[in-house]
């Protein structure tokens, strides 16, 4: 597609953030997100705020453009309400509406991604790939007035995040508020959304009997690494002796245990005594699964077990890359729509990567993406390029189905250049020494400048 002179100068030197303006808009299109506030908004209304532009000012903070909603709130010309009637707006946000706008995003995404990956294999053929795990957020600052008289921690609340490695993408989410509630108490909601043909990955705390069992009546598959206590199921066999994996022996024996119906429900128990043990000094892992023997040995569950890691990278990496975690925003409600707002640009970052994988044939090279340097590439670039632009001049790119601008991406991700958004790997750490300082020495100061001019390490502690 012709481009304007100017969109077409900045998709030369910086073909990401050229992405990430049209991907955003794919993502938080201003009509589809005020028709999803009218649809799930609930007690809400929308008056001279539109939700669309509070969803705008907090993806601004999530993608590290202005360090508060404040300020991005203060930097906003067409704010038609004062600060305040926006924060009132954000912290009255409800949770449902947070989850249908991470879940709608990621099917407006996915549909741009599918053809940049049309020719990739899924991990599990015959199954769509659902981890799932809980995600806490940290202490906010204690804002809120019946906090201050408080000496602890308040905590704004959790979600529990469901990922598919497939796409690199979150694809459900359940906020709580209630930052006591157990993540198995959450987890009713996300049951009722589980289809057949879903493969589901998680650990111990989503053992019970109420959740396997539902798994198992919806068709779902499922691979959960067992509880101690629960569900505590009726061993059938003994455990007999499998393969060896990369990280231990696998051994395997069927049991069943009677779900919350009074139905029996048989799976199989993968045990793989590890080669070393766990930072918790566990040397047996337990893992349930229901995936026919037929089709998965031990060994392979063992091993798709361990893809779990890569939901607790992409936590991770939400913290590290994007402001996920607004610890100004002490309300529960304003603080899990951040949240939200944060794992809503993580998808957006996936699809720019993948974008320049695809464009460069990356498949087979030991060359990988680094998602701090595609949002480092976009926070310097962003606001330039949107001062040098006109709104007109995007208005048929945004107008787009979602082929074309998949195709479109594909075409100014061929700019890019891979090297310089790779990740630099970094060996194994060193084990950490047992500190044997006391509080008292750990307390005392040195002057850097005195030890520099020493010329040798300050070991007087």
């Amino acid at each position: 597609m012709v481009m304007n002179a100017v969109i077409a100068r900045c998709a030369e030197k910086s073909p990401v953030t050229v992405m990430a303006r049209l991907a955003l808009q794919r993502a938080l299109d201003p009509a589809w997100v005020d028709e999803l506030f009218e649809r799930e908004g609930g007690a809400q209304y929308q008056r001279e705020l539109l939700f669309s532009k509070t969803v705008e000012l907090m993806s601004v903070v999530a993608v590290g453009l202005r360090p508060s909603v404040h300020a991005a709130a203060r930097d906003c010309p067409d704010l038609p309400v004062s600060v305040q009637a926006l924060y009132d707006k954000i912290k009255h946000t409800e949770p449902n509406l947070v989850r249908a706008l991470v879940t709608g995003s990621a099917a407006r995404l996915s549909d741009v991604l599918a053809p940049m990956i049309k020719d990739e294999a899924p991990m599990v053929p015959g199954y769509r790939l659902r981890i799932v795990d809980g995600n806490h957020l940290p202490a906010s600052e204690k804002r809120l007035k019946p906090l201050r008289g408080f000496s602890g921690a308040p905590l704004p609340g959790h979600s529990l995040v469901v990922y598919d490695p497939d796409l690199e993408m979150v694809v459900d989410l359940e906020p709580c508020e209630d930052a006591y509630k157990q993540e198995r108490a959450v987890m009713s909601s996300l049951l009722e959304r589980a289809t057949p043909c879903e493969l589901w990955i998680a650990d111990s705390a989503f053992s019970t009997r109420a959740i396997l069992g539902e798994w198992e009546r919806r068709g779902c598959g499922f691979i959960v690494r067992e509880h101690t206590c629960t569900p505590n199921p009726r061993v059938l066999e003994e455990a007999s002796y499998q393969e060896r994996v990369e990280t231990g022996d696998v051994y395997e024996q069927a049991v069943e245990f009677s779900d919350e119906a009074g139905n029996t429900v048989t799976l199989r128990r993968i045990e793989l005594h590890l080669k070393e043990p766990t930072q918790g000094g566990e040397t047996v892992i337990r893992i349930l699964a229901n995936l026919p023997g037929q089709r998965f040995t031990a060994g392979e569950i063992a091993r798709l077990y361990r893809r779990r890691w890569k939901i607790e990278s992409m936590f991770q990496r939400l913290e590290s890359v994007l402001n996920s975690e607004v610890r100004t925003l002490a309300h529960p409600r304003a603080a899990l729509l951040a949240f939200g707002v944060a794992v809503l640009a993580y998808n957006v970052l996936t699809v720019l990567q993948t974008a320049v994988w695809a464009a460069h044939g990356l498949r087979d090279s030991d060359i990988e993406l680094s998602p701090f340097y595609v949002a480092v590439e976009v926070r310097a670039n962003y606001e330039g390029m949107m001062m040098a632009t006109s709104l007109g001049s995007w208005k048929k790119f945004d107008a787009m189905a979602a082929p074309q601008l998949s195709h479109l991406l594909l075409e100014i991700a061929v700019h890019a250049k891979p090297k310089a958004l790779r990740k630099s790997p970094r060996g194994p750490k060193p084990p950490k020494k047992k500190s044997t300082l006391t509080p008292a020495d750990a307390r005392r100061h040195v002057s850097t400048a005195r030890v520099l001019k020493e010329g040798g390490s300050h070991r007087d502690l």
